[in-house]
């Protein structure tokens, strides 16, 4: 048995199913964190599971907690419950953090007294990098939490199951206040396939609680705006992936629709101010280097993805009279498909479209970098990338010389006024 520990500074808390071999490995990986034993405690959720991986892992943990359901991602949620340390780590099943990580998050919550989450830089086996749709957002694979702050805020809403959890728990820590954020220096490895076949299951989730955060967050204009995005982008995606996900695609709009019905009224006093919403989506900073842009004698873009958050793109170049040829996106593109009367086309059918310059849409720190880094060997047309690269240390901040405008508080308001 594990000996029992009287203070951990950090609980460690990971939650399976089904997954034995998976479990004990990372389990086995956690001796070499670099934290004292006695400065940790490793907490398992067991979500259900029908194999043996509650019997091999209970004498390898401090607490072993078993469900008579599988609860899904949040059934992080259980082991928080009764984690003692004064910081929580969150990992899945196959993720684990690289030696020194852990002594830096520390002291990262030590140093700053209002950091609630330290989201992890993620790697993938194949070297790439995982990372949420928005600069600020933490993967749940990889993040540590202040215990106090995430107590105060409600912690994981469990009716999530998974998909977009990390969004709703990031969203609440930011408007009570907290800081929130995701470090270079903190660094997990996540052993997943990145390449995987989606389920459909995810699918239904995916819709289902991306609509409901919409819901719960954003002001009334935006809120139906990102809401006929998020629609428009999980069609296309079930589609792409056949009739099971179409299905589950449906269940999960309508799933969405009426919890975000009733989620915008039981929400209501929980919509992000201004400066948090600017941090997360960058609506004021989306504008103003359109503008430049603009000035500058831009006429006609290229859109190089089509982000989560592509709809502050493409309303800052309609306002600076700016037209956007196409949206390049090997994902997406198809025959007479078209976001907001865009065409959405292959990477190299959009390039042949004579724009002054290419704007990569997407706000995701990792994969800004990414089409940014891909665009820039395969054309000499000007590409700008204005995710910010402080939370990313492969970010390709091509217009670096002239650093981000200050967040304007009004930003949001404009952008409701654009729509409106």
């Amino acid at each position: 048995m594990t000996a029992t520990i009287t203070r951990p500074t950090v609980s460690i808390v990971l939650a399976t199913h089904n997954r034995r071999a998976v479990v004990e490995s990372t389990l086995a990986r956690l001796v070499d964190c670099g934290l004292d034993r006695g400065h940790y405690e490793s907490i398992v959720v067991d979500n259900a599971s029908t194999d043996d991986t509650c019997e091999a892992v209970a004498q390898r943990v401090n607490r072993l907690i078993r469900l008579r359901k599988n609860a899904g991602s949040t059934a992080k949620a259980f082991g928080a419950d009764v984690a003692r340390g004064r910081y929580l780590l969150f990992l899945d099943d196959d993720s684990y953090p690289r030696p020194g990580a852990l002594e830096r998050m520390i002291e990262r919550f030590e140093i700053d007294a209002t950091l609630a989450a330290a989201g992890f830089t993620v790697h993938l086996p194949s070297g790439r990098l995982e990372g949420g749709a928005l600069p600020g957002v933490f993967v749940g694979c990889g993040v540590g939490l202040r215990a106090e702050a995430y107590r105060a805020v409600g912690g994981l809403d469990r009716s999530f199951f998974m998909q977009a959890e990390e969004y709703d728990l990031c969203f609440r820590l930011a408007g009570a206040g907290w800081t929130v954020g995701v470090f270079d220096d903190l660094h997990v490895d996540h052993l997943k396939t990145e390449h995987s076949r989606r389920s459909d299951r995810t699918t239904y989730y995916d819709t289902r609680n991306n609509l409901r955060v919409i819901a719960r967050y954003l002001p009334t204009p935006l809120a139906r705006a990102y809401r006929a995005d998020c629609v428009q982008r999980y069609a296309w995606f079930a589609e792409r992936d056949g009739d099971s996900h179409r299905r589950a695609f449906r269940r999960g709009r309508r799933a969405g629709f009426v919890l975000g019905a009733l989620e915008r009224i039981t929400y209501s006093k929980r919509r992000l101010p201004s400066p948090v919403l600017e941090r997360f989506f960058g609506w004021t900073l989306i504008r103003q280097r359109m503008a430049g842009l603009a000035r500058d004698g831009v006429r006609r873009v290229v859109f190089a993805d089509l982000g989560k958050n592509i709809y502050p793109f493409h309303e800052a170049a309609r306002e600076s009279g700016i037209a956007v040829a196409a949206i390049a996106d090997d994902r997406f593109a198809a025959p007479d498909r078209f976001y907001r009367g865009t065409p959405i086309l292959p990477i190299d059918a959009a390039l042949e479209t004579n724009p002054d310059a290419v704007v990569v849409s997407n706000t995701a720190p990792v994969h800004a970098a990414r089409t940014a880094a891909f665009l820039a060997l395969k054309t000499r047309i000007p590409v700008y990338s204005w995710t910010s690269a402080a939370n990313n240390p492969n970010a390709c901040e091509t217009d670096s010389d002239n650093p981000p405008p200050p967040s304007d508080e009004k930003g949001v308001e404009r952008m409701c006024a654009l729509h409106s």
